[in-house]
């Protein structure tokens, strides 16, 4: 399909050692306008060759793969500063597995059964920087934040403008959003975060997502 003049399309890298989902998953996105499929891999070490050699904007990622799996992936690819946001597409929604893959850089997570247009508008949001996890997948992150020993973080902990950033944080709004909303320079917004990671005891973004719903601050 051509490219859709003054618009850039999406590139998107398949993961998964099923021929037949690889095979589902380009026959539906090849027929979106402003996606296209760029490349597919087997396993997760394939998956980080065809990534660093085909530059994607977003790859979707199984996590149970024979060799390398989904999440062993995810780390290598944070440590060679991929700039590819990595949407996971799996069966496995348990709190064992969501939380070490967003731990390790996924910016999205969703079932396979997920409706293919709301897959389309998942691969939307993760490339426009944003965080999407399924409501299932919420109550596993959830979940294993109850588990934690004590988080000392209050909401008075932080200031006011800080509140105002955690609040953009949960809407899923990137740095460069919150910055434009705010009047605020990205660099200014990225401290706002830092300290809130820290004030509230916190790893990423997505943790200060639920934090913020689960204490009232957000919706």
């Amino acid at each position: 399909m051509a490219d859709t003049p003054g618009r850039h399309r999406i590139r998107v890298l398949l993961v998964d050692d099923h021929q037949v989902v690889r095979r589902g998953l380009r026959t539906f996105l090849e027929v979106q306008e402003d996606i296209e499929v760029v490349g597919e891999a087997a396993d997760g070490q394939e998956g980080l060759a065809r990534a660093e050699e085909l530059r994607p904007d977003v790859i979707l990622m199984d996590v149970k793969m024979p060799g390398t799996d989904g999440i062993e992936a995810l780390r290598r690819l944070r440590e060679l500063a991929n700039p590819a946001r990595v949407l996971v597409v799996t069966s496995f929604t348990e709190q064992r597995t969501v939380v070490p893959a967003l731990r390790a850089g996924a910016a999205g997570y969703v079932h396979k059964d997920i409706d293919p247009d709301a897959l389309a508008g998942a691969i939307r949001s993760v490339h426009a920087g944003h965080v999407l996890l399924q409501p299932e997948v919420a109550e596993a992150l959830l979940a294993a934040q109850d588990d934690r020993p004590g988080s000392t973080g209050r909401p008075g902990a932080l200031t006011d403008r800080e509140r105002e950033v955690l609040c953009l944080i949960a809407d899923g709004r990137s740095n460069r959003e919150i910055a434009r909303a705010l009047v605020l320079s990205e660099k200014t917004v990225k401290t706002h975060v830092s300290n809130i990671l820290m004030k509230l005891d916190l790893s990423d973004r997505t943790q200060a997502a639920l934090w913020a719903v689960r204490h009232g601050i957000a919706d």
